[in-house]
């Protein structure tokens, strides 16, 4: 689905709102020719006690410290950022909506170095379902590794979210679809299980449940982090600094990914080769009902996630 589909007609751009299409920056932008910016994907739920937005204060926490890496100074502060959000679903009447924080640098000089280039701050908020469609939440995805690597954290940060990086995930997801896949997996540089192209993993082997490390090239995913301590939660072992081999992914029991727009998503091939009994497995089932739980505020845990319209 467009944008211009869609009943959203505001950004929030250095400061201010302003028309959709008046969003503009220099074609000579920094951040447009070397990647140099960094950016959130959160979600706000309709919920029972009306739209929530899910664990917005870690979003900022990874938004503020992934510019650290790139000498980058957001020149707004948390709480003109979470106000600029807020009026963002209230101006637009949204209730669930994906909010896409991004700050860049911007146009001033075209060297590497970004020298004097200011730092710019924009924000978006948009209806958007299920990232892998609504089948996949119940049955599962089809998925392919890929033969594009991650990098490694030596060559790039990979705990900072930056948009430049992402051009390795499209890559790699891009391959999968061309391939008749929903999606990809992303091996690092030793050719162990990293993540998938904007997803966490998880693997599921005689109850345990197994997550690749931070070590491992990874994202620290928000959404990760939550599914981890929701598991914990029920009595679940979770290794959370595992090393997963290629060939450990062909006999798990369960697979699954975990993202801000992935949610939690079964997956029943990798490469062709049925995983587990070739649909959602029941530990995912469960946790995937858990999460669904939390973020739609069935429940009261985990009431401090949340911010509330």
């Amino acid at each position: 689905m467009g944008f211009d589909e869609m009943d959203v007609d505001t950004i929030w751009m250095d400061g201010e709102f302003v028309d959709w299409d008046d969003a503009q920056i220099h074609v000579l932008t920094h951040g447009l020719h070397y990647g140099t910016g960094v950016f959130e994907g959160v979600r706000c739920y309709d919920t029972e006690k009306g739209p929530a937005v899910f664990r917005w204060e870690e979003h900022l926490d990874r938004f503020y410290d992934s510019t650290k890496p790139y000498d980058m100074e957001i020149p707004f502060d948390r709480e003109e950022l979470t106000e600029a959000m807020l009026g963002l679903l209230e101006r637009q009447d949204l209730e669930a909506a994906y909010i896409r924080p991004i700050a860049f640098y911007g146009y001033d000089t075209l060297g590497v170095s970004p020298g004097d280039c200011p730092t710019q701050v924009a924000m978006a908020a948009w209806p958007w379902g299920a990232y892998l469609g609504e089948d996949a939440l119940e049955n599962g995805i089809e998925v392919m590794v890929s033969s594009w690597r991650k990098h490694a954290s030596s060559q790039i940060p990979t705990n900072a979210k930056t948009t430049g990086l992402y051009v390795n995930s499209m890559l790699a997801g891009e391959e999968a679809r061309r391939n008749g896949y929903a999606e990809a997996i992303v091996l690092n540089k030793e050719g162990d299980v990293a993540e998938g192209p904007g997803e966490n993993i998880f693997l599921v082997r005689d109850g345990t449940i197994y997550t690749p490390g931070l070590s491992e090239s990874i994202l620290d995913g928000i959404t990760r982090n939550t599914v981890i301590e929701l598991a914990r939660e029920r009595g679940y072992e979770v290794q959370d600094t595992a090393s997963i081999s290629r060939g450990e992914l062909n006999t798990a029991d369960e697979l699954f990914f975990t993202g801000s727009a992935a949610e939690v998503t079964p997956i029943r091939k990798v490469d062709n080769v049925v995983i587990g009994n070739g649909s959602r497995g029941p530990i995912t089932e469960e946790l995937q009902q858990a999460f669904f739980d939390l973020v739609e505020r069935r429940t009261d845990d985990h009431d401090e996630w949340f911010t509330y319209l």
